[in-house]
């Protein structure tokens, strides 16, 4: 649970391979040389080295594939190879006129609807208690570094107004005078045209009220610069993409080179209702300790018949934090980083940057999918599917070999460059001490050393 302290567990046997429920699931990972094939391409006499694509468990360990993560869900979900990528017809290539990387900040609020505004705080939220959502313009430098190499653009806040839609439409079945008069449209205006986004109310009671997120991204088409190799549209609102669904986080749409991510649901106050954990968030959630209580869970809520002899046992692949070893892995770094943070009674600022770290990593994910990446089967990495709130904070922000080579190839820069300028974004004095961003770094330097040596 987000609320579990800091003392309940040191996070000293590392789980480099998936966890048992992966073989449960019916999910079986691409061996070593199939992983190393897939960050190849066919003909290509540049062969990438052999310290940017070995994948040392380490460093790059096996995706976790908890009960109920996306992999267990769909488990034979095929793998994307760099050569798969490449030949992707509907992947938009790098072109000298297309290779700018737009983000869009969230839209203001006008006096004609102003009842939207309290629709971004969760219902429950206590003013004290409120944290300070993510600068977009911090969004922006994450972004610029992650994809370093190509330019990306902050766009004004001026540019986009959410204003009242004129169709008359309005709430059906209302039982009051306020509720009739709430429309069921509101317009996003963006520059001299008005694109209609549907709203409701939530279906889970988190928050007042949600913009459809189908909506949004036509919005964000229609907003596309001639310039643009991708956008990326923030918002501070919930969205949902149609009646069934409860609520989204984020989606792409790759081939129009457009993504739309909702900060709301990774607000830290949403953690206990999220079931989002803290203590073993990434790096953390590779804890061998927390992987196989998981498992226990799940098993023991699912009741499965007992067998003698004829369970097989996946063999793993373990590690411990702060052997006697001279060498220090990256992932050993990073869990060592993440065992000295505080868990509870976090600061205004710390939950202001756990927030960030999360919108970052989706933010980075979605624009992934406009550069023509798909979900990873490989590895643990930050182009992962996600089935939930939860399992992303499992997951990391760096991407594995495979998916690796795919942006830099994008982007036309190095490995260590690249980087580098992350390490220097979370490296900064309001970020070097806090979740996500501490343990990340130290992630980095490992990696350093090892492309290194």
């Amino acid at each position: 649970m987000a609320s579990a302290s800091a003392s309940e567990c040191s996070h000293r046997s590392v789980q480099f391979e998936c966890s048992r429920h992966a073989a449960q699931a019916g999910f079986k990972r691409p061996n070593m040389q199939e992983r190393l094939a897939a960050t190849k391409l066919e003909n290509d006499k540049l062969l990438p080295s052999p310290a940017l694509v070995k994948g040392n468990p380490e460093t790059f360990p096996g995706p976790l594939v908890l009960p109920g993560d996306e992999i267990a869900e769909d488990p034979e979900y095929p793998p994307q190879s760099l050569q798969e990528w490449f030949d992707e017809e509907d992947r938009n290539s790098v072109t000298p006129s297309r290779r700018t990387v737009y983000v869009v900040p969230p839209p203001q609020i006008t006096n004609a609807v102003d009842f939207l505004e309290p629709w971004s705080q969760p219902k429950d939220n206590r003013q004290e208690d409120r944290v300070e959502p993510p600068l977009t313009e911090e969004v922006h430098e994450y972004l610029s570094a992650f994809y370093h190499g190509l330019p990306v653009k902050l766009m004004p806040r001026s540019t986009l107004r959410l204003v009242r839609w004129n169709s008359g439409a309005t709430a059906a079945n209302s039982t009051s005078k306020a509720k009739a008069q709430r429309p069921r449209f509101v317009g996003l205006q963006v520059s001299r045209q008005c694109v209609r986004i549907r709203i409701r109310r939530s279906k889970d009671g988190v928050f007042d009220g949600q913009l459809n997120l189908n909506d949004l991204l036509d919005a964000a088409i229609s907003m596309l610069p001639k310039d643009a190799y991708a956008l990326l549209f923030l918002v501070n609102h919930d969205i949902y993409e149609d009646e069934n669904d409860d609520f989204a986080c984020g989606r792409a749409y790759g081939g129009s080179r457009v993504a739309v991510v909702s900060s709301a649901r990774y607000n830290p106050n949403l953690d206990e209702v999220e079931s989002v954990e803290r203590l073993h968030a990434w790096p953390a959630s590779h804890c061998e300790s927390y992987t196989s209580a998981f498992c226990d869970a799940a098993d023991e809520d699912s009741k499965p018949k007992k067998t003698s002899k004829s369970r097989t046992k996946t063999k793993q692949n373990k590690g411990n934090v702060g052997s006697s070893t001279s060498r220090v892995w990256p992932m050993e770094a990073a869990i060592s980083i993440h065992r000295t943070l505080p868990i509870e009674g976090l600061t205004g600022t710390s939950l202001a940057a756990l927030w960030l770290g999360r919108v970052c990593r989706t933010a980075s994910h979605e624009l992934g999918h406009c550069f023509g990446i798909d979900h990873c089967m490989y590895y643990a990495c930050s182009m992962q599917g996600t089935a939930s709130v939860g399992e992303d904070a499992s997951q990391p922000p760096y991407l594995c070999p495979v998916d690796l080579v795919k942006v830099l190839h994008a982007t036309s820069t190095t490995a260590i460059r690249r980087y580098n300028a992350l390490l220097q974004f979370c490296e900064k004095p309001h970020r070097k001490n806090e979740h996500i961003f501490a343990p990340f770094a130290a992630w980095i330097r490992g990696r350093l050393v090892e492309l290194e040596e």
